[in-house]
């Protein structure tokens, strides 16, 4: 089955509409990886100021792959790059072990 990665960002409230317009305009960046299955960007309601980041993946090396292609190089630039929106940030990983889709009437 699949796998999941869910990047934590702590994110200050003056900074989340940054990172959201961010992510907007990187829209398309991953969709077509190979393996890639789902993305999902989600605001905090209450309680904490981090965000998840989730991503699906076919498998572990599809995901290595993202990560030292695509990914890599759109998070390396020049001296002229903006200061990071996060002010920290962690990758969980998870194994999908059961799943469950609507069910059609």
């Amino acid at each position: 089955m699949s796998i999941v990665k869910i990047n934590v960002l702590t994110v200050p409230a003056e900074q989340r509409e940054t990172l959201e317009k961010r992510f907007a305009s990187r829209a398309g960046a991953v969709e077509s990886s190979d393996g890639f299955e789902w993305f999902e960007l989600l605001r905090p309601v209450e309680g904490t100021d981090d965000y998840l980041v989730y991503t699906r993946w076919r498998d572990e090396e599809s995901f290595q792959a993202w990560m030292e292609g695509p990914m890599k190089s759109a998070h390396q630039g020049g001296g002229d790059r903006p200061k990071p929106a996060a002010s920290g940030s962690s990758v969980w990983s998870f194994e999908v072990v059961q799943q469950a889709a609507p069910k059609n009437a």
